[in-house]
């Protein structure tokens, strides 16, 4: 009988904290080249190891982090060619996901993207890293959400997620003191109906930052 009771309760902790640690990864929390330990974290979540454990093979599957041979876990350091890669799996997959929301982009969800975009703007006012990454994709995934493609979605948040820790380091190099002025034209085409002007802004939006930091 303990047996089978402990189980639901150590699933339910590693699920909490595998969906704390993939935020906080996704939002750029834990830089680049982190060390996470079983034990740190364990100690940090007062939980067993067997919790934390599965949790971090769980985020080591989706590529969020990465394993050495020795068995040290960190959040991923991206080579140059990585981050082409990346960039180009958004530039394909995000204008299709916008493309496919426009039909459904009615004036509430217009209305919503250009709040979410002044907490974006005010985030970079208060050079606020993480309320920055945060904010904009929220930005992104409120609209992609209405394109009604799940699996789509699911490939371009495990990119999210992939690429969180570098968009730290991307926001520190640019220097941001604006927001991304793609949003504004991403909004216009919604509330034009503009398919081709959506999909251009998008996909410059998405990868021009990361453009930058592979030079």
């Amino acid at each position: 009988m303990t047996t089978i009771t402990a189980r639901p309760i150590e699933t339910a902790a590693h699920d909490r904290l595998y969906r704390s640690l993939r935020l906080q990864i996704m939002h750029g929390e834990i830089p680049p080249g982190q060390a996470l330990t079983l034990r740190a974290l364990a100690r940090q979540y007062d939980l067993s190891m067997t919790p934390v454990r599965e949790a971090l093979r769980r985020l080591i599957a989706e590529g969020a982090l990465m394993l050495s041979s020795s068995g040290r876990v960190t959040t991923p350091e991206l080579t140059n060619e990585r981050i082409e890669e990346l960039a180009a799996l958004r530039a394909l997959i995000e204008p299709e996901l916008a493309s496919r929301a426009l039909p459904r982009a009615h004036l509430a969800l217009i209305d919503r993207l250009s709040a979410i975009n002044t907490a974006n703007a005010e985030a970079v006012a208060k050079q606020d890293a993480v309320a920055y990454i945060r904010t904009n994709l929220e930005f992104h995934r409120t609209l992609y959400l209405r394109a009604q493609a799940p699996a789509m979605l699911a490939v371009t948040e495990t990119v999210w997620l992939q690429l969180g820790p570098t968009m730290r380091a991307l926001y520190g190099k640019l220097r941001r003191n604006e927001p991304p002025r793609h949003h504004r034209l991403i909004l216009a085409a919604l509330r034009a109906g503009d398919e081709p002007g959506l999909r251009l802004a998008v996909r410059i939006d998405v990868t021009q930052g990361l453009r930058h930091l592979a030079q």
